[in-house]
């Protein structure tokens, strides 16, 4: 196990008013996987737990036995040899609950790491205790913090934090923890809304890897697919109450508790226009947290995209009423 400097890290004093809305407490999360498909697994895991202020109050590292080939070694340094004696996720996966239950997840490109936990807790037919999560690359865009690049390494320079083992989940952790505390009491010196996104357990998804995609550990979490494009013209926006119409463009936004792949898959087979963004011409975004301070959902209420959930989205592709009949 690595040592722990933190106890080393400089006294901030926290802000004399703090902001009533900030949560009670925070957990720094860092996963190190097999891959980044939704098939890969999880091989390490590390959790800093913080209070409201962003002190350290304990932090946890274990291996995992992912069942499979361990992935870029080259990247994580973690062989087969080294994880065949390690818990696999279902063994830990109590033990991270614990330390997880009742705080925000907090990591650095945090929809991956969400991602690869939520999968593996449904795996074991379970649910992460987590409601929330905190992404450390969206608060530096908020503070405004002048980063050439958002890359973990460069957030560490910013603030003064060694980085002493990159890719190895308890180091990053660390790392990840001494960087948020300062941005942190930054959020709350100017009374900055954090932007803090839903988080869905994942009820129904697929092991399968993406048909046609090529795997590169350079990518980020969810590449957009190529898809062939909609045979059917727009016929305009979704009308609140009414039905769905083939040829629709609809966005999705945040978690869904079914595997993003397999709704727009669904979309696509009952005939509507996925989007990858939200415009004028976008009919309908999907998204169980229309208040988060995404892209997506800034533009659906700039532009008065109408919204609908999860749940009413299901439902309305039950009965998708057909395309017109174009004159030719």
């Amino acid at each position: 196990m690595l040592e722990d400097p933190t106890a080393a890290a400089p006294h901030l004093a926290p802000p004399s008013s703090w902001p009533a809305t900030y949560p009670q407490g925070y957990a720094v999360v860092d996963v190190e996987t097999t891959g980044l498909a939704r098939d890969d697994r999880i091989v390490s895991a590390a959790v800093y737990q913080l209070d409201a202020r962003g002190a350290v109050q304990d932090h946890w590292y274990t291996l995992v036995n992912p069942q499979r080939d361990p992935g870029p070694v080259w990247i994580h340094g973690l062989t087969e040899e080294m994880l065949a004696d390690a818990p696999r996720f279902p063994e830990i996966a109590a033990e991270l609950s614990e330390r997880l239950a009742d705080r925000v997840l907090v990591a650095h490109n945090a929809a991956f790491d969400w991602s690869m936990l939520a999968r593996e807790y449904a795996r074991t037919r379970g649910a992460a205790p987590v409601r929330q999560r905190l992404c450390t690359i969206a608060l530096s865009k908020e503070l405004g913090l002048p980063l050439p690049n958002h890359k973990l390494e460069t957030l560490a320079a910013h603030y003064g934090v060694v980085q002493r083992r990159a890719h190895h989940a308890l180091d990053d952790a660390r790392v990840l923890a001494e960087t948020f505390r300062p941005s942190l009491h930054r959020a709350a010196e100017t009374g900055l809304r954090l932007p803090l996104l839903a988080c869905q357990p994942l009820t129904e998804w697929s092991e399968g890897p993406a048909i046609g995609r090529q795997r590169s550990y350079r990518q980020t979490w969810r590449p957009s697919r190529k898809r062939p494009a909609c045979p059917y013209p727009n016929p305009g926006r979704y009308e609140p109450g009414g039905q769905l119409v083939q040829g629709m463009r609809v966005a999705f936004s945040g978690d869904t508790s079914v595997d993003r792949e397999l709704l727009e898959d669904r979309a696509v087979e009952a005939g509507l226009h996925v989007a990858t963004s939200v415009s004028r011409l976008t009919s309908v975004l999907v998204t169980n947290d229309p208040e988060s301070p995404t892209s997506k959902t800034t533009k659906a209420r700039a532009f008065g995209t109408p919204v609908i959930d999860e749940a009413a989205f299901m439902q309305l592709l039950q009965d998708v009423t057909p395309a017109p009949p174009t004159n030719r």
